[in-house]
């Protein structure tokens, strides 16, 4: 704005200014000639004040939602300025991710599973600025993956024609294509689904391989068979570019091939494009030749090669940024998962205390009844701390709230009688008769106490929603799950040590029960 445009703005604005204050002014003078009219000229000033006062009171009544919606506005708009920028495109979108995995990584104390989950991260920083797209080749032993290879190098990059597993280790070999700016990691990887230990660990590492992948080569020498469609359903759910090769055609006719062809096309139609299904020949059987060295026909490898750079050219950069933003959010994934199983771990800590705390109150001052959950302050205070083990500050009266929630679902529901028939079950073929009441109370109130914080963690962990379901779901869900005979039995080998056998030691220094014949000083005994 130009010093003139700023001038003229602050005139119009001042003559504005004047024309609101005369009147106003012209407004107050008319309002005491009218009250003078009709009131003593004492009461005149006294009454245009109060007159003023409310008429000012209610432009402030009526105009301060309208002055904290914009300042609203206005702090949305300075967040939204602070707030980082929508992605344009998907290697932003990965980066992004991968910045925000430090928040989550900062909350993890377990610092081996944090420091893996960050070199993790580094690692993709790293690929963000590579410059080189990497296939990995699979298939189960014997398929012909390291013969192709050669072929597409044309050199010899391995054994071939070995027994199935001889591939131990994944190899990296580095080639160019016509036409492509970026260069071409091809990886060969084990044979999977082999038998035995080795076959397995080897087997997992290639599907980490697989998971670093832009794009993925699946080498078959034949129709799919049980091990291979497995495989192949493996690799397609992981979100890659995948091409099924058909090798090995040169020990086809050219009819038979065809049908295969089809076949595969018609079983993988669903996931694979019918292009995306090559028929190769990596390593040709040699033709013998009477009174001469056999004849050694070239690798059919021509079609894949058109594929793959076709494949390249035109999705290469998509590739490269889907794969990276995948291994992003399986990263981020992994921390949420390893923070959520600290917070279980934390949380379910906090509810065990407060179980055995509920359980010591009632065995000090036992109440009337075991009914005790929807009016327990004890379990408010657990609601509180379970809130801050994820983050989430809660007041005191939403949290009463939520405790009488649940209390209210377990009466309702009828699991506090059931839950105290299940606990007295259990105690009174264990405890004399003066102890059972006591110790029921006690050890009843721990369990349901138990099974409402295991609710609460339901809650927190799905951002404050009971599910679909709804909080009956939910409570009758965690009733059962404790009930259960292996997680009973350990609740009461607690119980029996921290509730029981304290019970019962100073059980042993209550007064005759009423009726009974006390027993003699020792000054009297004979």
């Amino acid at each position: 704005m130009s010093p003139r445009t700023r001038l003229w703005l602050a005139i119009a604005l001042g003559l504005a200014a004047l024309l609101v204050v005369g009147l106003v002014l012209q407004a107050f003078n008319q309002l005491i000639w009218q009250l003078s009219a009709v009131l003593p000229y004492g009461l005149v000033g006294p009454v245009a004040l109060l007159l003023v006062l409310g008429a000012a009171l209610l432009m402030a009544q009526l105009g301060w939602p309208w002055l904290r919606a914009i300042s609203g506005r206005r702090r949305q708009g300075a967040e939204d300025a602070t707030a980082p920028a929508a992605p344009s495109n998907r290697r932003q979108a990965a980066a992004q991710q991968l910045e925000a995995i430090d928040q989550t990584l900062e909350r993890i104390r377990d610092s081996v599973a944090r420091e893996a989950l960050r070199q993790q991260q580094q690692r993709m920083a790293a690929e963000l600025e590579r410059g080189d797209l990497v296939v990995v080749v699979f298939g189960v032993g014997s398929t012909g993956k390291t013969s192709l290879i050669r072929a597409l190098l044309q050199e010899l990059v391995g054994e071939v024609g070995a027994a199935m597993g001889s591939t131990t280790v994944s190899s990296r070999y580095r080639l160019r294509l016509g036409g492509l700016q970026r260069a071409i990691w091809l990886v060969d990887t084990p044979g999977l689904l082999e038998a035995g230990v080795d076959g397995a660990e080897r087997g997992r590492r290639a599907r980490e391989q697989a998971s670093r992948a832009d794009l993925l080569l699946l080498v078959v020498d034949g129709d799919l068979r049980a091990t291979e469609a497995e495989l192949y359903q493996a690799l397609a759910s992981l979100g890659k570019r995948l091409l099924l090769v058909l090798n090995k055609c040169d020990l086809r006719g050219e009819q038979e091939e065809e049908r295969l062809l089809q076949r595969l096309r018609s079983r993988c139609r669903e996931l694979l494009q019918p292009e995306d299904v090559v028929a190769a020949s990596a390593a040709p059987q040699s033709i013998p030749r009477p009174g001469g060295r056999p004849l050694q026909p070239r690798p059919e490898v021509d079609a894949l090669l058109r594929r793959i750079a076709a494949v390249l050219h035109a999705d290469g950069e998509e590739l490269i940024a889907d794969n990276l933003l995948l291994q992003s959010r399986h990263l981020g994934d992994a921390s949420r998962r390893l923070l959520a199983e600290q917070r279980r771990q934390d949380s379910t800590a906090v509810v065990e205390r407060y179980g055995w705390i509920s359980a010591g109150v009632l065995a000090v001052t036992p109440l009337p009844g075991v009914d005790l959950l929807a009016a327990a302050a004890v379990n408010a205070q657990m609601v509180v701390e379970v809130a801050k083990v994820y983050d989430i500050q809660l007041g005191r009266a939403t949290a009463q709230e939520l405790a009488l929630s649940v209390g209210r679902t377990l009466a309702g529901l009828g699991l506090v009688k059931g839950g105290v028939g299940l606990v007295a079950a259990a105690l009174s073929t264990t405890l004399p008769a003066l102890l059972v009441s006591r110790a029921l109370q006690a050890v009843s109130a721990a369990w349901l106490t138990r099974i409402a914080g295991a609710s609460f963690i339901s809650y927190f962990e799905r951002d404050q929603s009971w599910g679909d379901g709804g909080i009956q779901e939910v409570v009758q869900r965690h009733y059962d799950l404790n009930r259960r005979d292996g997680a009973l039995r350990q609740f009461l080998d607690l119980a029996l040590s921290r509730v029981v056998e304290p019970l019962q030691r100073k059980g042993r220094e209550l007064p005759p029960r009423p009726g009974g014949d006390p027993e003699p000083p020792p000054a009297q005994r004979h």
